[in-house]
């Protein structure tokens, strides 16, 4: 008997869009070092047609018909380990498997690992889980976000070595939406 997955990709992004403040503690395995982090994240909602969205379906030979809520992440930052500022931007692109809508690919056209376009494979948990695998040349990334209430999420990200058997970075990230949704 298959239990209820009570998450989709579409409930998700709909309840990440809006303004987040993050602070990231990380394990640095490999330097022996710790790191704080401090950054402003945006999540906004992009048209189905957007040329970003159109191109990075193209990169990776998917049809665009098959999208489901895209959204742009921007996000700014301050790190204890350097003076440098952190920030990017990245356009994510879901694409639900049409037989377990549960399941699916998330193209971005940065990785997390790896500043490359990257394509994920996620799946929601029974708890409403966000997780999400991704295989880069040099590395791999899994990540799980959740929802503590409809303004407060936290995710974990581990970056494993490109074999998958060894961690070598790990962190956890609390985060407050700044616009709240009652």
């Amino acid at each position: 008997m298959e239990t209820k997955v009570l998450m989709n990709i579409t409930k998700f992004v709909a309840n990440s869009i809006g303004h987040w403040r993050s602070q990231r503690s990380a394990h640095h395995l490999a330097f022996g070092h710790f790191e704080a982090v401090q950054s402003e994240i945006d999540i906004i909602a992009l048209p189905d047609d957007d040329p970003a969205v159109i191109d990075l379906c193209k990169s990776y030979n998917i049809d665009p018909q098959t999208v489901v809520s895209p959204f742009r992440m921007t996000w700014e930052g301050q790190s204890d380990w350097d003076d440098s500022e952190i920030k990017g931007t990245c356009v994510l692109v879901p694409i639900p498997d049409p037989d377990r809508p549960h399941r699916g690919k998330l193209l971005r056209d940065q990785g997390y690992a790896e500043t490359i376009a990257a394509a994920g494979d996620y799946y929601f948990t029974e708890d409403g889980t966000f997780v999400l695998v991704t295989a880069y040349d040099r590395a791999a990334a899994e990540e799980k976000i959740w929802f503590v209430n409809p303004n407060v999420r936290c995710r974990v990200s581990l970056i494993k070595t490109s074999a998958g058997s060894g961690v070598v970075t790990a962190s956890f990230s609390s985060e407050i939406r700044q616009d709240i949704q009652k």
